[in-house]
Order: C-alpha cells, then sequence, then structure tokens
C-alpha cells in the first residue's frame, strides 16, 4: 500500500507554488469559498484522468492549458507527490512537469523516483530483477503517462503499484437526484461518483456480502428515525429499485421518496464499508443535507475508513464536522495575492493550546481563531 506523504503544486490553478507536507491518513481542509478546496481535490482526479486517457484530454475537460496553468505564472505545470511504500518502507517521489508546445500539451518531464524518468515521451526505467539494468524506452506520443504503460507489466512491481493506486483512488461527488434513478439490472462493485449505481451496489452487498450490509442497516436505523430496512429489487423489465421500510407501515416506498439526508447517509454507509475500500477517497462536503448531530458519527467512520482501507481527503464547511477531528487532521486554505497557501491546525500556537485545554475544533473556527479564512 501507498500512502500520501506530501503534495507539491506548482502553476496549478490558484497553486503558484504550494506545499502540503506530513499528511495524515485523515486530512480535512477547510476555507472560505474560492481559496481552491474544490482544486485541491482535482488534482486526484485530474492525475486519474491523465493515467486512464492522456495529458491532452485530462486538460482538455478543464479547459485546456491556459485554464488550469495558474495566471501570470512562468514555467511548465508541476505536480510532485511523495509515497511512502509500506511493504519496503521507502519514500517514494512521482513528478510530473507539463509544458504546452505550440499549442500541443506535452510531457516536459516524468520521473517517479529512481525507476523511471521520462521527457517528451523519451526516457528510460529501471529493471530490477536484472541488476538495475536501464531499458530505454519510446512512447507512442508525448503526452502520455510512461507509468500507464509500465503499470501493466509485474517486472515492474513498484510502478504497478502507483498505477493501482491511481487507477482505484476514488473521488465522490454524491448527486441526490442521481442515486434516485432505477438503473438496468447489472453489477457495481463500487459505487460511482455521483452515486447513479447506488441500488446496484446495495443489490451486490444484499447478495454478497449480508453481514456487511446488515451492519449498514443497524447504523441507518440508529441514525434515521423509522427506517427499519433497505432492499434492491429486479423489476420484470430487468430494473433495479432502490426501497426503504418505514416498521411504522406496510408497504416500503421507493428512493425517489425518501428524503436527501436518508438517501445520503445511506450512500455514505455503503461508501464506506464497501469490502474492498479504495486507497484513496475524497469527498467535497459530506455534510450537506445530513442533521448536525450525525456528522460526529460520520467524521469517526471517515476516520476509521482511513485506518483501516485507504487515505482520506475532506473538505468541509460545517463546525459540528469539525468538531469530531484531531489537531492533526486540519489544515486551512486562504488567498494570498490571488493565490492559494496552506496553514495546518497544529502548527498555530493558539489552535493547539485551546486544543489542548479541552475545545473543540469547530468552535474555535467559529470563533475566528483560524487566522485569515474568513472571506471578510
Amino acid at each position: 500500500m501507498m500512502k500520501i506523504e506530501s503534495i507539491r503544486l506548482k502553476n496549478f490553478k490558484a497553486f503558484k507554488n504550494t506545499m502540503m507536507s506530513d499528511i495524515p491518513k485523515l486530512c480535512v481542509i477547510v476555507g472560505a469559498n474560492g481559496t481552491g478546496k474544490t482544486t485541491f481535490l482535482d488534482v486526484f482526479d485530474f492525475l486519474k484522468d491523465a493515467y486512464q486517457d492522456n495529458i491532452s484530454k485530462a486538460l482538455g475537460k478543464r479547459g485546456g492549458f491556459s485554464e488550469v496553468k495558474s495566471r501570470n505564472s512562468a514555467g511548465p505545470i508541476e505536480i510532485e507527490i511523495k509515497f511512502y511504500e509500506t511493504s519496503s518502507k521507502a519514500l517514494l517521489t512521482y513528478f510530473l512537469a507539463i509544458e504546452d508546445e505550440n499549442g500541443t500539451p506535452i510531457i516536459k518531464r516524468e520521473k517517479f523516483g529512481q525507476i523511471l524518468d521520462f521527457s517528451r515521451g523519451k526516457g528510460f526505467v529501471v529493471t530490477p530483477q536484472i541488476e538495475f539494468h536501464k531499458e530505454e524506452q519510446t512512447l507512442a506520443r508525448p503526452d502520455l503517462l510512461a507509468i500507464k504503460g509500465l503499470a501493466q507489466f509485474q517486472k515492474f512491481p513498484v510502478i504497478m503499484k502507483l498505477g493501482s493506486l491511481l487507477e482505484n483512488w476514488h473521488i465522490s461527488d454524491f448527486q441526490i437526484n442521481r442515486a434516485r434513478e432505477t438503473r438496468e439490472d447489472g453489477y457495481a462493485e463500487h459505487l460511482s461518483r455521483d452515486g447513479g449505481n447506488l441500488s446496484l451496489v446495495t443489490h451486490r452487498l444484499y447478495k454478497q456480502n449480508p453481514t456487511i450490509f446488515q451492519d449498514i442497516l443497524e447504523k441507518l436505523k440508529r441514525r434515521v428515525p423509522g427506517i427499519n430496512s433497505v432492499g434492491a429489487k429486479i423489476t420484470e423489465e430487468g430494473r433495479v429499485l432502490l426501497k426503504f421500510k418505514d416498521g411504522h407501515f406496510k408497504d416500503p416506498f421507493l428512493a425517489r421518496y425518501v428524503s436527501d439526508g436518508t438517501l445520503k447517509m445511506f450512500a455514505y454507509l455503503v461508501l464506506l464499508y464497501d469490502p474492498a475500500p479504495h486507497p484513496l477517497l475524497c469527498v467535497e462536503e459530506p455534510e450537506n443535507q445530513l442533521y448536525p448531530k450525525l456528522l460526529w458519527e460520520l467524521a469517526e467512520e471517515f476516520r476509521m475508513y482511513a485506518d483501516f482501507g485507504g487515505q482520506v481527503f475532506i473538505s468541509t464547511h460545517s463546525p459540528d464536522f469539525l468538531n469530531a477531528l484531531e489537531l492533526d487532521e486540519v489544515f486551512w486554505f486562504i488567498k494570498n495575492e490571488g493565490y492559494t497557501a496552506i496553514k495546518r491546525a497544529k502548527n498555530d500556537k493558539q489552535i493547539a493550546a485551546f486544543m489542548a485545554e479541552g475545545d473543540q475544533m469547530g468552535y474555535l473556527w467559529k470563533q475566528g481563531f483560524f487566522e485569515g479564512v474568513d472571506p471578510q
């Protein structure tokens, strides 16, 4: 398994030259609107898009190179991520520099530790099985990631791990209306980004992992008054309907009639108790549509997911959610001369002192102790 230790961004939208280091397993970001929280989480999505397709398509999805590159900045877009590889206990650095040449995006440099080094589609990869022999390689195009092809070969085990991480990390952007839709019968291993396959995943859990499904249901019962069962029914037309049952009524009702909060809480439980958790999970503003008192439990479950599953990055505006967090887990973003700067709660002596005396993070945020976070 690989854990992200630090991220350095240069010329990526609001991040002109910014570093986040010593990143915990559960990393929560706060800040005013427009400070770059969504952009920061999009870095992971950008890398996943680039891995699955190419740099040109990943940039095009975001408006092109000129829209992704920081305003009034010089030099290429740079992303540098340091990973801690648990089996070897090594710290490995993945570096990516992207430039625009005559209107065409190219990878100026892609480097992964001492294992791989490419520039403009040409470079070398080290084969550890042959006394660290360097293999010269040329890619089909200069906008392709070298790790994309090399991750398919078992003789490059560390690159395989990085490729698996990129391919399987998950960005959750749950859409209530999408989750209410019925779907054609089929297979869904994980909850999708927008939650549109919730009924399919529920059906799979019920059939293949009944113990986990029952655990999810018990947690939902404690948090949503009246709900005593959830099921997914396949119609004669081959469509999957998600149904909720209130113990006070005889007949169950369809997902499109259940409250937003109930549906979202159920979806988060399905996401967080996935039998095969994602190695990295990003969630933006999980508090939306949820009753404030439920956020403490939800924060605890995100922490458990991080401890036993994969690393978790969350952005939030909720003091109630923040109240459940530890000093080490919170960063905040501020705008400084048009660009994003990152601060950390544990490095602020005043916040650390208040937390040591028993204060809660959300209270301190509301009282204005997070310097520079207030949009005024």
